[in-house]
């Protein structure tokens, strides 16, 4: 016998599609004329996030790479020019300056700069409305000397330069509703961009407005997490590499129909990697990229992973959180942190 339909009153609505990553990959404009009112209330209108069409990015090459930290004089003193002064976050991490002009440092300067992010995994630098304005172009400029660019695969990205990621927020409460109708919390640690086959080694990431409370960045230093764990412990990660990949990226922003530039990226790193700069070792692990734990089957890689993940969502004492303020401009070493940045809801 065929079965029979349901009664009309017990059918279901069709369900709203499951489409939810990260709250921090940007939203669009619903409209151009709600796009032009966002261009009138924002001090920098060029920043708004753009998806351009018409974008393919093939698979980046190989390159060589030598940190500017290797060519710095350890006492800094092209940095710490007159009229700078440094302030530590915490004694082992994180250094906020003021005083620095980023636009006007010298090569020399920038050397030194990496050196003091590579020793205190990040740093703080506040008031840099003259940087801003300075334009994409002079930005990229600056960053470049630091190592190659990252390009956005998926996100919105200021127009002709899609190696800027845009977090923007004004007006999306529907994607924030949807996002909390799957998800608990915004935050997610992360390096950034770590399927790449070389990620980067510093990131810059620059705040045009925020909320006087709120919104901080709380960064995880990796090298003190790793020291915590027992030698034998050490010495089992030690051997262990790690599937980073972009798939799952890929495959939300396509069931979102939204814009793509290139194929997903499968890279394997080490899960404790070797600083170039400092010697050190740090976990080279986070909670959005990873995907497979060579030679460990999926049971076991679970439940390596999840305490490494849980020892270091819960180790406030190797923590700091970073406080935005408007026009502050923040780097860091993203060899050796993991960072999370709380997207308020207000």
């Amino acid at each position: 016998m065929a079965p029979s339909r349901m009664d009309p009153q017990d059918d279901y609505d069709v369900a709203e599609p499951k489409v939810v990553y990260d709250i921090n990959v940007p939203y669009k404009a619903s409209s151009d004329e709600y796009q032009r009112r966002i261009e009138e209330r924002t001090e920098f209108p060029s920043y708004l996030p753009h998806w351009e069409q018409g974008q393919w990015f093939e698979d980046f090459p190989q390159f060589d790479y030598e940190d500017p930290a290797l060519r710095a004089d350890p006492k800094k003193p092209n940095l710490f020019s007159a009229g700078v002064s440094a302030q530590p976050v915490t004694p082992r991490m994180g250094t906020i300056l003021t005083g620095v002009k980023l636009e006007t440092l010298s090569q020399a300067a920038k050397d030194e700069l990496a050196l003091l992010i590579c020793e205190r995994k990040f740093v703080v630098l506040r008031e840099q409305l003259d940087f801003l304005h300075s334009g994409p172009q002079f930005q990229k400029d600056f960053m470049s000397y630091f190592g190659k660019l990252s390009r956005q695969p998926v996100t919105g990205a200021i127009k002709d330069h899609p190696e800027f990621h845009i977090i923007h927020r004004d007006g999306n409460e529907e994607d924030i509703a949807r996002f909390f109708k799957h998800k608990m919390s915004t935050t997610i640690w992360h390096h950034d961009v770590s399927y790449e086959r070389q990620p980067p080694g510093y990131v810059m990431l620059g705040i045009l407005a925020c909320p006087d409370i709120g919104g901080d960045t709380v960064v995880a230093d990796m090298t003190m997490a790793y020291k915590r764990l027992s030698p034998v412990f050490r010495g089992m990660i030690d051997q262990l590499k790690a599937v980073h990949t972009s798939r799952h990226l890929i495959a939300h922003t396509k069931a979102s129909k939204q814009l793509v530039r290139c194929n997903p990226v499968d890279s394997v790193h080490p899960v404790v990697r070797v600083h170039p700069v400092t010697g050190e070792k740090a976990i080279f692990y986070n909670m959005e990229f990873p995907d497979e734990v060579i030679g460990l089957k999926d049971q076991e890689a679970e439940v390596v992973m999840k305490f490494l993940m849980d020892f270091v969502r819960n180790g406030h004492d190797f923590q700091a959180r970073v406080h935005w303020e408007k026009h502050s401009v923040v780097m860091f070493d993203n060899r050796t942190t993991l960072r999370k940045s709380a997207t308020v809801i207000f």
